[in-house]
Parts: structure tokens; C-alpha cells; sequence
């Protein structure tokens, strides 16, 4: 079954889908530009990994079993004397660093190994972890500082969008193509929940034609691929949440396809 969005399907940013989302739209625009830009050209796909802590971190309790034997340890009968707590510990959960994998694309020149594009699909940790944010904004200040062009793709609503300078687009999606040579300037593709995915082209060496990414086809066959419709309960508001006037538009579109 198709997916019933002319654009992006909203539910698909849900925090339990996401993930999976992720490492399908980047393995799937590998396969979309690689016969496209070969011979001269290759797709790697590559992984930064980093550790997050703190409130943001992974939380894991101390097993039951463990706390119960220390507190009738506590209670046995003894012959030394021992004097009576005022206050009763209480039972917490520390947070432990979690190890984060996120991918991304490099465009490389074959005879020379040059990255020569970088694409990267944001996710939640790129826009809304302190940590993950930080990180991401470094590497993308290199990027920026280097011949490298920028691809990147944001699906997500939710979160900061990544800076830009002057006026704030209104948008709930983005896409940013950074061609290194005219720098500071940069081409931003902002995009409703109501629009179809604009097409964009991938930059490569100047002498080069420049591929064509369907972003909106990529997304459709992920959809359809993953059966994305046996997953999705559309009686159900998306997460996170819509605008009320979007929530109108879902709403409609949904009736007239039979989801609700």
C-alpha cells in the first residue's frame, strides 16, 4: 500500500520508527546515486559513533534482586551495636553513557579518494541532544570550511533547525545544498507537510553533470518496502503532534482515503 502523503508521511518521524527510517533513506539514496555518478564516482557509506551522557543518556536501574539482598543483609541479627539511620536511602536510577551510531554518505572520487559531497539525514540527536547537536555542529563547520560540498536532509519537525544567517524560513522541512565554491552562499529547498519533496540536484566537480535526487520517490519505496502501512495506526494522531491546522488537513486526507 502507498503511503497516503503527498509529501512526507509525518508518522514516519515517530520516535520508534525513526531509527529504521534512517538507516533505509541512507542506504537507499547510495543505491539511487550510484549508477548515476559512477564511473568517476562511488557512494560510501560511513559512521561517526559518540557517547552521550547525562540526562540525555541511556537510563538503567540497579536489578531489584541487588537492592533486596543489601536491605536484608541490613536487617539480620547481629551482636555489634549499630546505630539507626535518620533518614531511609531511596531507590535511583543513574544515567550510564549511551553509545550513539549515526550514518551518513561521502560522494568520494574514484582516482583519488577526495570526498567531494557530503550527505547527511539529520535525526533526533542531531537536532535536539546537547550532545548530539555539538557534536554534528563540528563536524559541520569543517565541512563548511572545506571544499567539501554540503548535502542536508531534514525530515524532522521536531528540534532546532540547523543555523542559517538572515531571515528565519518558516518550513517544516529542509533540505540545504552548500556548493563549496560559492560559499557563504547556499541553496535551501524549505518545504510544508502539504508539499510533495523537491527534487534537487547532487554537486559534484564543476565539469561534471549534476545528478538529480527524487528524495520523494526514496521515501515512497521506503514506505512501501518496509510495509510501513502495517505499522502505521493512522486513527491515531502522529508524533509529535501537528499544528491545529494541520492536524485539519490530516484529518480530511485520511477520511477521503478510508484511514479514519
Amino acid at each position: 500500500m502507498p503511503s497516503p502523503f503527498p509529501g512526507m508521511n509525518p508518522y514516519l518521524e515517530h520516535p520508534a520508527l525513526w531509527s529504521g527510517i534512517h538507516h533505509r533513506l541512507i542506504t537507499a539514496i547510495a543505491n539511487d546515486l550510484s549508477p548515476q555518478i559512477r564511473p568517476k564516482y562511488i557512494v560510501a557509506i560511513e559512521e561517526r559513533v559518540y557517547q552521550s551522557s547525562g540526562e540525555e543518556s541511556l537510563l538503567i536501574g540497579v536489578p531489584d534482586v541487588s537492592v533486596q539482598r543489601a536491605r536484608n543483609n541490613i536487617n539480620q541479627p547481629n551482636n555489634v551495636a549499630v546505630v539507626t539511620p535518620n533518614v531511609e536511602p531511596i531507590e535511583v536510577t543513574i544515567p550510564l553513557p549511551e553509545v550513539i551510531t549515526e550514518g551518513y554518505l561521502e560522494i568520494r572520487a574514484v582516482k583519488t579518494n577526495e570526498v567531494v559531497t557530503a550527505i547527511e539525514v539529520l535525526s533526533p540527536k542531531n537536532k535536539q541532544s546537547v550532545i548530539g547537536r555539538l557534536q554534528y555542529e563540528t563536524k559541520r563547520q569543517t565541512v563548511l570550511g572545506s571544499s567539501t560540498h554540503l548535502v542536508e536532509i531534514d525530515l524532522l519537525r521536531q528540534g532546532k533547525p540547523m543555523p542559517i544567517l538572515g531571515k528565519t524560513i518558516e518550513s517544516d522541512y529542509r533540505i540545504l545544498v552548500s556548493r563549496s565554491e560559492v560559499r557563504p552562499k547556499a541553496e535551501l529547498y524549505g518545504f510544508k507537510l502539504k508539499d510533495s519533496i523537491p527534487q534537487f540536484a547532487l554537486p559534484l566537480h564543476p565539469e561534471d553533470q549534476e545528478p538529480f535526487l527524487n528524495l520523494q520517490k526514496v521515501i515512497n519505496d521506503i514506505y512501501e518496502q518496509g510495509s510501513y502501512d502495517l505499522r502505521v495506526d493512522y486513527t491515531c494522531d502522529p508524533i509529535p503532534a501537528l499544528s491545529a491546522t494541520d492536524t485539519v488537513w490530516l484529518n480530511d486526507l485520511l477520511h477521503q482515503q478510508g484511514l479514519r
